[in-house]
């Protein structure tokens, strides 16, 4: 069952930036919008961290791999106010956080969002991210053409201290 649930889950996310595409424009050609989608950034592995009542932040991670060089310009989801890209680093031996801005996907060459480094800051929760859940996030890139991919993902909520 898991074999099966994972080839619908890559299946919808090759196919639905094309059909993301094409319903935004409607004069692009189905050739030209599944030629746009093939150079579209695939995610995978993506997961959020559970959070406790009241807690204001929550983060999501994912692998990003790309053929063509692009760059993750917006993330939104309807669980929170707003997404940023956020990187940590250690500064004198001290822990920092800090918005990273938009995220250069380099072509052939896998970006990893995980805790401790670059990772999707979840600002403005709307309601505790629960272990078990579900969230959508939707993702846009823009490639070095200036094209423009939205791609929509479903990352499971792991529970706190995985």
């Amino acid at each position: 069952m898991k074999i099966a649930m994972g080839s619908i889950a890559v299946t919808l996310l090759i196919g639905l930036p094309s059909l993301m595409l094409h319903a935004a424009n409607p004069r692009m050609t189905d050739k030209a919008a599944s030629a746009l989608a093939m150079r579209a950034p695939v995610i995978t592995d993506a997961w959020v961290r559970a959070t406790v009542p009241g807690q204001p932040v929550g983060g999501a991670y994912m692998k990003i791999d790309s053929t063509t060089p692009a760059t993750l310009v917006h993330v939104e989801t309807a669980v929170a106010k707003e997404v940023q890209v956020h990187a940590m680093h250690m500064d004198n031996g001290v822990m920092k956080m800090r918005e990273h801005g938009q995220l250069a996907i380099p072509a052939g060459k896998t970006v990893e969002l995980a805790p401790g480094g670059l990772h999707l800051m979840l600002l403005g929760l709307k309601q505790p991210l629960k272990a078990g859940d579900t969230i959508s996030l939707k993702m846009t890139f823009i490639d070095a053409n200036k094209a423009k991919t939205t791609s929509v993902i479903k990352a499971p909520v792991r529970p706190i201290g995985q």
